[in-house]
């Protein structure tokens, strides 16, 4: 999908300036500074108070201006601060920006989450699983079908014989993962919940004492297994924090060790892409998320798993 050019800091301050009221000198404008690019939007520190995101593409432009509905949807549920909008509208045709309040704390990949941490993530899970399956489709959500976790352990194993020749992992580990056990860990039938379906460490801000004071980037957010969020907190805090914290939020054994296993395929999955050449991310965080999702848990020693959660 063609990309709008990416915008310079005089483009951002015009912006801003149209926005909301400038309170910075007219000849300087608000001190502007990018932040990232990918995913289909650009991000721009303004100030010292807000953050700047636009979208480049249609699509990335659709899930933005959802994203606006969803935020206010959840914020009164998940516990956690959620980034505010004091402006939006379109910075080019047909693409849309947000003046976003910034959230204090720091990237969830420089800073670890304590115990009471963990507690806020159950809290997020909890409010997650509260939020009215009509209201979120009323406002655009798309339900997302789970993954089968058969195609995605055939793939990691294939990843992992790749792996396994540059001396990154041992393919044996998948051992634990047998047949009976992805059978155990299909997704169930139970009525899919709103989830965040992107809890990377970078979108979990944290304070200095270990708590998650908020969560960034709702674009993706899907109608769909409550297990890929229990995924992602594996690989952004580690198995056991992410275990622990589900099981606070009420989940039992099966989705808590299906989010774990989809986590563990998908951190080798995306190494071995990285380093094949298919990925061009820097790889440092892809080998912290492949030690984080394989840490292990007691959970691990659950052979049986009646009835559904």
């Amino acid at each position: 999908m063609t990309q709008a050019p990416a915008p310079n800091a005089d483009t951002v301050r015009r912006l801003v300036r149209s926005l909301i009221a400038d309170t910075e000198p007219a000849d300087t404008g608000p001190e502007v500074r990018p932040v990232t690019e990918g995913g289909g939007h650009s991000t721009w520190w303004v100030g010292r108070r807000h953050v700047l995101r636009l979208t480049r593409d249609r699509e990335a432009a659709t899930r933005g201006r959802r994203e606006l509905r969803v935020r206010d949807l959840v914020r009164p549920l998940v516990g956690v601060a959620v980034p505010k909008s004091v402006a939006h509208g379109d910075w080019a045709v047909g693409l849309a920006c947000t003046l976003d309040t910034r959230l204090p704390g720091r990237s969830g990949d420089v800073r670890d989450v304590s115990a009471v941490g963990e507690a806020d993530l159950a809290g997020l899970l909890t409010g997650l699983r509260e939020v009215p399956v009509r209201q979120a489709e009323a406002l655009g959500v798309p339900r997302a079908e789970p993954r089968s976790l058969e195609e995605l352990r055939a793939a990691a194993e294939r990843a992992a014989e790749r792996l396994a020749a540059e001396d990154e992992f041992d393919p044996g580990n998948l051992a634990q993962l047998t047949a009976a056990a992805v059978g155990q860990l299909a997704a169930q039938t139970a009525a899919a919940v709103l989830v965040h379906h992107d809890l990377r460490g970078e979108h979990l801000v944290v304070s200095a004492d270990g708590r998650v004071r908020g969560v960034l980037d709702w674009t993706g957010a899907v109608l769909g297994d409550p297990a890929e969020d229990i995924a992602g907190l594996a690989t952004a805090v580690g198995a056991p924090a992410a275990v622990r914290a589900a099981t606070l939020a009420g989940y039992g054994a099966r989705p808590c060790l299906r989010g774990l296993w989809l986590s563990r395929c998908d951190t080798v999955i995306r190494l071995a892409d990285r380093l094949a050449g298919r990925d061009e991310g820097p790889l440092a965080p892809l080998r912290t998320q492949l030690r984080h999702a394989w840490e292990s848990i007691l959970l691990e020693r659950v052979t049986e798993l009646p009835g559904d959660d």
